[in-house]
């Protein structure tokens, strides 16, 4: 049974930036300049510029293939099944590893200290519900969760940026090159939410149209909020920015404005419940398209016949996640879903890069400066994350091995 197209470029573009202006914008500061330091609005330039080439790369592919499943369905039809199990794969792990790290985010923002836990699991599970009861309930939580986010954001920018002269933050380490690409991978990590508009071509109403319009304007809107909030935090937080767990929450109150605390609090957890919903939905309609193919459990592939939403997939991601979050640790979820989405992105530039005539929409050089960026940036992630990251890929291709190997198991 086929999805239902039912989402305008509206919806498709507030679910892709529900995906990227998620706990990335309220967290992502710390960890990416405390390795790149002086150096982080350089990082940020080269991930934005990484994350277009990519962008355009899955238009490409969504405008040619309007199927659900992203780079996993576009390179089994463009470069072969194994290419597109990795990238599918890949997809899988490191956006249950998102989701546990917003989730985690939420929680943080939202609750006290003992009481994270339960928040966070009980928002997988609240979220994964409004999934299972359809997409376009889906899509109108996401355009007001990413509402509440933005105010929130231009409230944390203006108190900042209009305080930023009355105070001397201390100046930033300095850069290194190794640093500024390590901070560029970690910022990644907050770009990737495209993706989920790719992921639901199979929902979208004029997808060739649609898809391609939709990514490459919630890539700019992204970008444009990050370049205002990593400004705002350099300019009045400097170096007291680093190890902070609430920068945004740390940014008012450092700007004599801590009355509005409580605001920031609200829309980072919104931010982050965004974010959530959006990937929780992404990595459900790429299970979908791997279990109709058999490279997970054929049981996921099933469609609920009143909503029209695959509704075992959608609830076994919730209960990996669910799993994460009372055993994980946050500090190196974020590395590790990068390690995972930049190697699905590797595949995405490759398959695009094979893609001819009518099917081309953007010169092959940005595929393969994609292509490279995703190298290199991989390259510069925390070690122990990569190679988690890399164990668990290779878990996945033993798995397809075998069912190859016994068909009928």
């Amino acid at each position: 049974m086929p999805l239902a197209r039912r989402l305008r470029l509206g919806d498709a573009i507030a679910i892709g930036l529900g995906s990227m202006i998620g706990a990335g914008v309220f967290a992502v500061w710390a960890p990416a300049i405390g390795v790149a330091g002086s150096g982080i609005l350089i990082a940020l330039a080269i991930a934005a510029v990484v994350a277009y080439c990519n962008a355009t790369s899955s238009a490409q592919l969504a405008a040619a293939h309007p199927v659900a499943g992203g780079t996993y369905a576009y390179a089994r039809a463009e470069i072969g099944a194994w290419w597109g199990f990795v990238a599918g794969w890949s997809f899988v792990i490191g956006k249950i590893a998102s989701c546990a790290a917003m989730a985690m985010t939420f929680a943080a923002y939202a609750a006290p200290g003992d009481a994270q836990i339960p928040v966070a699991v009980t928002a997988v599970a609240l979220l994964a519900a409004v999934n299972c009861f359809g997409v376009t309930r889906t899509a109108l939580v996401t355009r007001i969760l990413v509402v509440c986010s933005l105010l929130g954001l231009a409230v944390a920018v203006g108190l900042g940026l209009s305080a930023a002269p009355a105070v001397s933050p201390p100046p930033l380490p300095d850069a290194t090159a190794y640093g500024v690409l390590q901070g560029a991978g970690l910022l990644f990590f907050a770009f990737a939410g495209y993706a989920r508009i790719a992921t639901m071509g199979e929902e979208v109403i004029d997808p060739a149209r649609t898809i391609p319009r939709a990514i490459v304007l919630a890539l700019g809107g992204a970008v444009a909020v990050y370049l205002l909030v990593g400004v705002a935090v350099l300019l009045v937080l400097g170096a007291d920015v680093i190890g902070s767990t609430a920068p945004l929450v740390d940014l008012v109150i450092a700007a004599d404005a801590s009355a509005w605390a409580p605001v920031i609090r609200v829309a980072a957890a919104a931010a982050s419940l965004g974010a959530l919903l959006a990937l929780l939905t992404g990595i459900g309609r790429t299970t979908l398209a791997m279990a109709r193919e058999r490279d997970v459990p054929r049981f996921l592939a099933k469609i609920d016949v009143r909503h029209r939403v695959p509704q075992r997939a959608e609830i076994a991601i919730a209960l990996i996640v669910i799993a994460i979050v009372l055993v994980a640790d946050l500090r190196d979820a974020i590395g590790f879903s990068s390690f995972g989405v930049l190697l699905y992105y590797l595949i995405a530039n490759a398959a695009a890069f094979r893609q001819t005539g009518s099917a081309r929409r953007y010169p092959r050089a940005l595929q393969v400066l994609g292509a490279l960026g995703c190298l290199v940036l991989v390259n510069t992630l925390p070690v122990f994350a990569s190679l988690i990251g890399m164990a668990v890929v290779l878990l996945g291709v033993g798995y397809r091995m075998l069912r190859l190997r016994f068909p009928r198991v």
